[in-house]
């Protein structure tokens, strides 16, 4: 796994448009050498406004969109639809504003699909779905992702996986159910650490001081069962993208770089 390279932005607007500006031309790139790509959405409120900044932004028809696979790291077990689930508030954001071909787009089960309101089963779905999906050559069965995006809560979680919560501890299984969450709702589906860590890239977008000391304490060498996001890596890439409120408790010799 690689180690992590950190940025720092002047704030959470600034952030979120230079993450826009950097995951456009990486799928470019990759497009570009591959003729596909494939991206995992996260959620909460600077993901949000990430995936606005790539709808706004003028270059985003350099993306061939027909040409991108987009799965979710995790996902929030309610309906369709709701507008608490990651799926709901990447297609108001961005999803619905470019021309995906529906084919791959890849949500996590919504608790009134299939499965009804069983989250295992809904888990073990998605696992299938992924493992469709994976090749001889990802030497997983999961794809190799060319760009995983998470998040960090104030607790260092990652996608849904919470500090002493068993699914942290999964090493078979590469999604699960989440039951008994600590912030709601309590259910979730989730990508497990080993599944993560199978991204080629690997990107940790975190902005306000309120998540200062989880992104310390995961840069210094704190371990994933008592900070998830210190354990979530890229095999070839680890981007740690911050606004200066998230960074103020980095000691000064991790040597980051700060934009102006």
């Amino acid at each position: 796994m690689s180690e992590p390279t950190l940025i720092v932005h002047r704030d959470a607007e600034e952030l979120a448009a230079a993450v826009a500006a950097r995951l456009i031309t990486r799928l470019v790139d990759v497009q570009g050498a591959r003729g596909t790509a494939s991206l995992v959405l996260t959620g909460g409120t600077i993901a949000a406004r990430t995936y606005a900044a790539v709808a706004a932004s003028p270059a985003r028809g350099a993306i061939d969109w027909r040409r991108l696979d987009v799965w979710w790291g995790d996902e929030r077990f309610l309906p369709s639809g709701d507008p608490e689930r990651n799926e709901t508030q990447a297609r108001e954001a961005l999803l619905d504003h470019v021309p995906l071909d529906p084919v791959r787009v890849h949500p996590m089960p919504p608790s009134d699909g299939p499965d009804g309101a069983d989250p295992e089963a809904a888990a073990q779905r998605y696992a299938a779905e992924l493992a469709a999906a994976a090749r001889p050559e990802d030497h997983a069965t999961v794809p190799s992702f060319d760009v995983m995006l998470l998040g960090v809560g104030p607790d260092g979680h990652v996608a849904s996986l919470f500090p002493g919560k068993p699914a942290l501890y999964e090493n078979d299984r590469t999604v699960v159910a989440v039951r008994g969450a600590p912030k709601p709702p309590p259910v979730r589906l989730s990508l497990t650490l080993p599944a993560i860590q199978v991204a080629r890239e690997t990107w940790l977008i975190v902005a306000g001081e309120d998540k200062a000391k989880a992104v310390a304490m995961a840069l210094s060498g704190a371990g994933p069962t008592q900070i998830p996001a210190a354990a979530a890596r890229g095999r070839a890439r680890t981007l740690w993208l911050l606004d200066r409120g998230a960074a103020k408790d980095l000691p000064a010799d991790l040597g980051r770089i700060a934009s102006p």
